[in-house]
C-alpha cells in the first residue's frame, strides 16, 4: 500500500483515555461509576463520557483501539471520524484495513476489511489511515447512498487533493466489483459546495422526492450591504431553502431567542431576492414526508417520480442517527 504524508490533522480524542495499568484497580473505579470501560484495557472518566454526543463517543472509541493497537489502519467511518468527516450516530464498530487475503472479520469490536488493491494511505499526526478519497469510495460502496453522498461531499471539502473525477476513477478501477454500481450514484453527485452532512442528506432526499436539484450556496447582497448565502435555491420557483431546523436552536450555538431574531432578519433580507424562504430540520428530511409537504406548499413542482425504495431505506438507516452538526 502507498503511504503519503498529509496536511490533514487528526481529531484528538475528546476525553482522556487511560490504560488499565495507569489506573489502580480500574474495575473498582468502574463499579463506583468513576470510570467507564471504553474497550477492554482502556478507560475514561465516566462523567465526561456520558456528556459526549454519540459521534464523539465513536471518535473516542477509535482512539481507544489505536491506543491498544497502534498499527491498525483505520478505514470507513473510523478514518472519516479521525479527519473530521461525518459520522451518523455511533457506528459501534471500529473499521480497519489490512492487505491480506480472506473475508472481512469482526473481532472484539474491530472489523478488519481485507483488500488486494494497492490502496493509498496517509500518515497524519503519526497515525496511518486510508487516504480521504479511498475513505469516500469505501463509504459510497458499502453504506446507504445518502451516507455515501454525505461522506463524498465532506471529503471534497476537507481534502483539496481529491476531486469528483478522482473518486469516480478510484471506484471504477478497484479490482472487486462489489458495491461499484451502488457507489456511482453518490460519486457522480459529490460536491464540496454542500457545507454539512445535513445538507448532503437533504440533497439526496430532495432528488428522491422528485423535486429538481437546487443551486447550492447562492450568495445574495441586500440593499443595506449585508451578504447572505442560501443553502438551496430554486431560481425558477423563486424559492430559497435552509437546512438547519433541528440544530440551530437547541442551545449549542448560543441563545436560541437571539438566533431566531437573526434568522428572521436574514430571511427578510433574502426575501428581497426570492419569493419565499423555507426551513427544515433533521426529522423533516429523514422521515421525508414533512419535507415533501413543505416544498409542495412553497410552490415547488415535482419533475420526477418519487424513489420510494431509496426514501424508505434512508428513513430506516438515518431517522434516529443525526450527524455531527458541523461534519
Amino acid at each position: 500500500m502507498l503511504q503519503l504524508t498529509s496536511a490533514l490533522t487528526v481529531k484528538p480524542s475528546p476525553i482522556p483515555l487511560l490504560r488499565a495499568e495507569e489506573v489502580p484497580h480500574p474495575e473498582r473505579a468502574v463499579a463506583r461509576r468513576e470510570l467507564i470501560k471504553v474497550r477492554r484495557g482502556v478507560y475514561a472518566p465516566a462523567e465526561s463520557w456520558w456528556a459526549l454526543a454519540p459521534w464523539t463517543k465513536y471518535l473516542a472509541e477509535v482512539h481507544a483501539a489505536l491506543l491498544l493497537y497502534p498499527a491498525l489502519v483505520p478505514s470507513h467511518e473510523s478514518a472519516a471520524a479521525l479527519v473530521g468527516g461525518p459520522v451518523f450516530g455511533n457506528p459501534g464498530v471500529v473499521h480497519v484495513l489490512a492487505p491480506a487475503p480472506g473475508a472481512s472479520r469482526l473481532v472484539s469490536g474491530i472489523r478488519t476489511h481485507t483488500t488486494s488493491d494497492d490502496r493509498a494511505l496517509i500518515i497524519a499526526d503519526g497515525i496511518t489511515l486510508t487516504a480521504p478519497a479511498e475513505t469516500a469510495v469505501d463509504m459510497a460502496r458499502s453504506r446507504h447512498p445518502a451516507v455515501g453522498l454525505a461522506s463524498a461531499d465532506a471529503i471534497l471539502r476537507l481534502d483539496d487533493t481529491s476531486s469528483r473525477e478522482h473518486l469516480q476513477v478510484l471506484n471504477s478501477t478497484r479490482a472487486t466489483k462489489r458495491g461499484r454500481e451502488i457507489a456511482r450514484w453518490a460519486l457522480e453527485r459529490a460536491t464540496p459546495e454542500a457545507e454539512t452532512a445535513f445538507e448532503s442528506v437533504s440533497r439526496a432526499v430532495i432528488e428522491w422526492l422528485g423535486f429538481p436539484p437546487p443551486v447550492l450556496q447562492q450568495t445574495f447582497v441586500a440593499a443595506t450591504g449585508e451578504t447572505d448565502r442560501s443553502d438551496c435555491l430554486w431560481e425558477a420557483a423563486s424559492l430559497a431553502g435552509e437546512a438547519d431546523g433541528d440544530l440551530k436552536f437547541d442551545g449549542r450555538y448560543g441563545d436560541a431567542a437571539a438566533l431566531l431574531r437573526q434568522q428572521r432578519a436574514r430571511d427578510a433580507r433574502l426575501r428581497q431576492h426570492v419569493r419565499m424562504v423555507v426551513h427544515w430540520g433533521w426529522h423533516d428530511v429523514t422521515t421525508f414526508s414533512p419535507l415533501a409537504s413543505l416544498l409542495r406548499g412553497a410552490g415547488l413542482q415535482r419533475t420526477a417520480p418519487e424513489n420510494v425504495a431509496a426514501l424508505t431505506s434512508m428513513r430506516q438507516v438515518l431517522a434516529a442517527r443525526s450527524p455531527h452538526p458541523t461534519a
